[in-house]
């Protein structure tokens, strides 16, 4: 994620000299160098506090956001706004180990913003200004679009519904293009034409003004083929209550990583 976003910075116009990636790993630190003209440095300590930057943003795993994170309270200041994109780390986190007056965004982005596709969506503290936070969401578009929350908990309801999302899609292409094998197609054939309709779906989805439940009415012809398969699909024991015991189950699993 943190490449993806690397390269939507770039992409927005952001020039390579006003970009610092901490990468404790020389070889990795020499490519990304290399790759995309960035300033690297092995830690923070290595920063010069006299060049202190306006966004930090913290895109490493939670597992060992423990281990690193005490390294950046030195950058701690009005004009400084930490972003997480760890999951599970609630803000209170790091108001504990940054400091009371550091300014936090937590976002949960997804997985698409490799392609330019994804969404974040953003919660605040109270100490990020009006000015950090047009800062944070032009940073964060460079992937997709931005949301913003007002009620930190709902974060663990995005995790499961945008964040693992992308999961969920996949394991649809993954189901159609089986359920063609064992219908008689050819297993090359079948992956080809789930994966197609998938993407195609999507792509009408995101470039089309109506929405969801109004492009699957047109797609369904009354007494048709695909009225028949709807009525299997959309039954009371159909994808829907599925649906929703899944994402209360990643839900419950998001707010059990945050304790």
């Amino acid at each position: 994620m943190g490449g993806a976003l690397l390269a939507g910075w770039l992409k927005q116009g952001i020039k390579p000299g006003n970009i610092t990636v901490i990468e404790p790993n020389n070889e990795t630190s020499v490519a990304l160098h290399r790759q995309y003209d960035v300033v690297t440095a092995p830690s923070p300590e290595n920063v010069d506090l006299g060049k202190k930057p306006n966004v930090i943003i913290f895109a490493i795993k939670p597992q060992i956001m423990n281990a690193v994170i005490t390294s950046y309270a030195r950058f701690l200041g009005d004009e400084v706004v930490y972003i997480s994109i760890a999951a599970g780390k609630p803000v209170s986190y790091f108001e504990n180990v940054l400091g009371k007056n550091a300014s936090i965004v937590r976002a949960m982005p997804n997985t698409p913003a490799a392609v330019g596709r994804g969404i974040t969506v953003c919660y605040s503290n109270s100490k990020v200004t009006k000015d950090q936070i047009s800062l944070c969401e032009h940073l964060l578009s460079s992937v997709g679009e931005v949301a913003w929350i007002e009620d930190e908990s709902q974060i663990d309801i995005v995790t499961a519904l945008s964040g693992g999302g992308p999961a969920y899609v996949f394991l649809l292409a993954e189901c159609l293009s089986k359920a063609g094998v064992k219908a008689g197609l050819p297993e090359g054939l079948a992956k080809l034409l789930a994966r197609s309709t998938v993407a195609g779906s999507g792509e009408l989805l995101y470039c089309s003004n109506e929405d969801p439940e109004t492009l699957r009415q047109n797609v369904t012809s009354p007494g048709g083929t695909t009225a028949e398969a709807l009525r299997i699909l959309m039954a009371d024991k159909g994808w829907q209550p599925l649906i929703d015991e899944a994402i209360a189950a990643a839900t419950l699993k998001s707010q059990e990583l945050a304790k």
